[in-house]
Formats: C-alpha cells, sequence, structure tokens
C-alpha cells in the first residue's frame, strides 16, 4: 500500500467534516473490496476514514410500514434479527447467502451498495423492496441511487446512513452462486406489494442490477409462477464472462425468478 493518513472518527458529523476538510478520501466500512484494492495498489487515497467506530451507523428497528438498518449494520447481524425475519424474511435469507461466515460478520451493508458490485445482492434487494437509502445530506429512492456497474448517486463525501425498506406483502430472493466466491452468477429478489411487483436482478446485467418490466407486469396480474411463461430476459444485455456466457445467463434468469415466485408464494 501507499502512505496514508487514516482518521477514525465516531460521528457522522464528524466523519463528513474530516471528508469536507481533506483531499482523496475513501471511507472504510467492511473493508472487503476496498483493502485488497489498495493492497494491489489500484487505489491509494490520501485520507482513509474509517466508519467503524460511529455507534449511529448500526442498528436495525421497524420504523412504521418499514424495516430501517444503518449502514454500519453487518451481514450477520441482519441475517439473524428477529425484527428482520419477521418482517421480511426474505431480506434475512439474502444475508445469509452472502459469502462465508467471514464475509457475514465483517462485510456491511451501507458498504456493499456504495460499492455496487454487479454481483452483489443488496442491490436487488433495494430495488425489488423499492428502499430508499439515506446518507448524511439527502435520501434517494433504490431506482434512482444505482447508476451502473460500480456507480451510483453518491456525491463525493457523502456518507450513507441507513437504508429503509417497505415491508411487502410477501418476497423471496433465488440466487445461483458461483461456488467459490458465493457471489452471484445470478439473484433475482422478487416483491409483491400492494401497488403491484417489483422484480430486480444482480449478477447478470452487463450494467448491473436491472428490473424487469414485462415480468412485474406479469405477476402484478397474477402472482404465479406460470405468469412469466413466454417472458425472457433481455440478451442484449446481459453480461459474458467466463464464468458464464449470455445464453447462460439469460436462462437462469427465468429460472431464478420462477423459483423466487414460488418462494414467496409459500410464504
Amino acid at each position: 500500500m501507499y502512505a496514508f493518513e487514516y482518521h477514525r472518527p465516531t460521528s457522522i458529523r464528524e466523519a463528513a467534516n474530516l471528508a469536507n476538510q481533506s483531499e482523496d478520501i475513501k471511507f472504510l466500512a467492511g473493508g472487503h473490496t476496498l483493502l485488497p484494492t489498495m493492497k494491489l495498489r489500484l487505489a491509494s487515497p490520501a485520507n482513509l476514514i474509517d466508519l467503524g467506530q460511529i455507534a449511529e451507523l448500526r442498528g436495525i428497528e421497524r420504523s412504521g410500514d418499514a424495516i430501517v438498518i444503518g449502514a454500519m449494520t453487518k451481514h450477520a447481524e441482519v441475517a439473524n434479527s428477529a425484527v428482520v425475519r419477521e418482517a421480511i424474511p426474505a431480506l434475512a435469507n439474502l444475508a445469509e447467502l452472502i459469502g462465508d461466515p467471514h464475509v457475514r460478520n465483517r462485510g456491511t451493508i451501507g458498504g456493499s451498495i456504495a460499492n455496487n458490485d454487479p454481483s452483489a445482492d443488496y442491490p436487488a434487494a433495494c430495488l425489488a423492496l423499492n428502499a430508499t437509502i439515506a446518507t448524511d445530506k439527502r435520501r434517494i429512492a433504490a431506482d434512482d441511487f444505482f447508476q451502473g456497474i460500480f456507480t451510483t448517486a453518491l456525491g463525493e463525501g457523502e456518507i450513507i446512513t441507513q437504508i429503509s425498506f417497505p415491508i411487502p406483502l410477501r418476497a423471496a430472493y433465488a440466487k445461483f452462486r458461483h461456488p467459490a466466491s458465493r457471489y452471484a452468477l445470478v439473484g433475482v429478489f422478487v416483491a409483491q406489494h400492494t401497488g403491484g411487483v417489483r422484480l430486480a436482478v444482480t449478477g447478470a446485467g452487463s450494467n448491473g442490477v436491472f428490473r424487469i418490466a414485462a415480468m412485474e407486469e406479469a405477476l402484478s396480474r397474477n402472482f404465479v409462477a406460470e405468469s412469466l411463461d413466454g417472458i425472457s430476459a433481455p440478451m442484449d444485455e446481459m453480461n459474458s464472462d467466463i464464468h458464464a456466457d449470455a445464453a447462460y445467463r439469460a436462462h437462469l434468469v427465468g429460472v431464478m425468478a420462477r423459483r423466487a415466485v414460488q418462494a414467496a408464494a409459500r410464504g
């Protein structure tokens, strides 16, 4: 690694002030992406701001008809939360499928969302559940937050503080995992809301997480797996790499979508 200044604020205000007063900063959450990138010298921030000691960024609570999760809450905490399991069990199940125990006990929901890896799980949950991402400056709808591979609406020095997930009528997540990394080759999160169905896909898209309007419309009319018959994922928008080509991923989107709908219907 290159030399850098290490900062360890204990409040959001202190972290924001450090970000405003410093040049070339990176925020450190779980560190699973940033630290390896720094070790490979693919990133060399002059200032590293560790958010790990900010208590107000952690926690899970039900607020009205939504589950609110602090940005520095670990994956294992989401997976094991009785509050999440009661209100949105699909979200807890998703967290339980992330990586391995080491990753789940170190990685954070805010770090995952801010990084927006094209194979990460949480972005699909955010889109399907119509989540709102709150920062120290504003509130951003999930539809506006994810803007492409490793790209979000976050501005320079902007800190994710919490994510609010509206509680759906029912939901489920189906994931086809890479056997080594356990990232999603394809993952589909489906959620039925009073206003209709939202379905989001991760791991498959050449431009990151995305929704499929035709599937949502069909499921909004009749929430059964058979409603997806004849509807396919857009092949020209699929990612193709050494792990799976575009045709295979497009096929998997349909398979995972049906599995998610069946799981949600079972409750």
